[in-house]
């Protein structure tokens, strides 16, 4: 299944993304994550089929950025499941190399669409992971609380 999003972009041409973009983008990132020297041990500890995992995560882009639908899982229960290992630093680190590496294969318009779409995942996951209503105030009521 071919499936592709178009951007305008400022020059008012059409800016494309399509699965074969995602096919190079994603085993490219990740080779950049498994030997990164924070998220490697976690990812590499966690993934035992890189080659499945690999498609698994292009169905992921697919599904958010194409709309394709090819994605099944639940992405915030694989994140929770190895929650005591991950630190919101891990998410930072995440993000930079995401953004080098959409910045450094894929036109402006498109890297900077998949850029803002990982940080609103990134957020929803940090919140997931990181904040508590389970700190009560001086007058009884639950206030957010943060932390690794």
């Amino acid at each position: 299944m071919y499936v592709q999003y178009m951007f305008r972009s400022r020059g008012l041409h059409e800016q494309v993304i399509d699965e074969s973009q995602l096919e190079k983008l994603i085993p490219h990132f990740y080779g950049l994550i498994r030997r990164d020297e924070l998220l490697g041990p976690l990812f590499n500890a966690a993934i035992g089929d890189w080659p499945g995992h690999m498609e698994k995560l292009i169905a992921f882009w697919s599904s958010v950025m194409l709309t394709s639908g090819r994605y099944k899982g639940n992405p915030m229960a694989a994140h929770l499941k190895h929650g005591a290992q991950i630190t919101p630093a891990m998410f930072e680190r995440w993000l930079a190399l995401w953004s080098e590496a959409t910045s450094e294969l894929l036109p402006a318009p498109i890297a900077g669409a998949l850029q803002a779409k990982a940080a609103r995942i990134a957020e929803s996951l940090s919140l997931a992971l990181f904040f508590r209503l389970d700190r009560p105030t001086a007058n009884g009521a639950a206030s957010i609380s943060g932390g690794a």
